[in-house]
């Protein structure tokens, strides 16, 4: 009995050698795998063009979660082009273009690098719309960085960052806003962020704190106020 359970133990070990041995060795997606063009640049670049619809998406191809950043790539194309190659006429071609932005922290408690996704897309509607989805990444501590973890747990950041958003808005529109506070304390709209040296660059989807007919926003807060609440 002894010999046949330490060959059961053996075999179980080997197979937790190889799995693991398996996820840690595992390829990160590659560009070509979503049909796309590395650039000199290090940029992913993904079109598609029919006479229903045209489709451009740009990212980079160096961000550290590239996992997340790729099944979002894949979720955002793969939704458009399901609605774009549904049956039924179009009265103008559909579109869908993301682009990418990239910005760095180096400041305490933590370097960080971000990635924000703008995307535009029409299709069929009133209106085109525009929208952000936001990464970020913690690069001491090799993680993603989420709106919940932005700031630490027990402060209110949100009561400084407020009113700073209204001003900033009423000065990027030449008129004044009025975002109710229930929307502006509101921390599930500030999910999609961008951390720098000097501020946290909120972005908000285009309908998400404004009428639709003031686009999609971004607002630069300043760094100061809030920088002992970050974690």
């Amino acid at each position: 009995m002894r010999i046949v359970s330490l060959a059961l133990t053996a075999v179980a070990a080997a197979t937790v050698a190889v799995s693991n041995v398996g996820v840690s060795h595992a390829a990160p997606p590659k560009c070509a795998d979503l049909s796309g063009v590395l650039d000199g640049s290090g940029m992913c670049r993904i079109s598609a063009t029919d006479p229903a619809y045209t489709l451009n998406i740009t990212y980079p191809v160096d961000y550290p979660d590239q996992d997340g950043v790729v099944d979002y790539i894949k979720q955002t194309r793969d939704g458009f082009l399901n609605v774009a190659k549904a049956p039924g006429p179009h009265e103008m071609p559909y579109e869908l273009e993301t682009t990418a932005t990239e910005y760095n922290s180096a400041l305490p408690p933590r370097g960080s690098q971000s990635v924000v996704f703008k995307t535009y897309q029409g299709v069929g509607g009133a209106h085109p719309l525009t929208f952000y989805k936001a990464f970020n990444w913690d690069q001491t501590f090799r993680k993603p960085i989420t709106a919940a973890g932005l700031f630490r747990e027990g402060t209110q950041p949100y009561p400084l960052i407020y009113p700073v958003v209204v001003a900033e808005l009423t000065k990027q529109l030449g008129q004044p806003v009025d975002i109710p506070p229930g929307v502006g304390l509101d921390p599930s709209k500030y999910e999609n962020f961008a951390i720098t040296n000097d501020a946290i660059i909120f972005f908000f989807d285009q309908g998400e704190i404004l009428p639709e007919a003031a686009g999609a926003l971004e607002v630069s807060v300043p760094r100061g106020p809030i920088d002992s609440m970050i974690t």
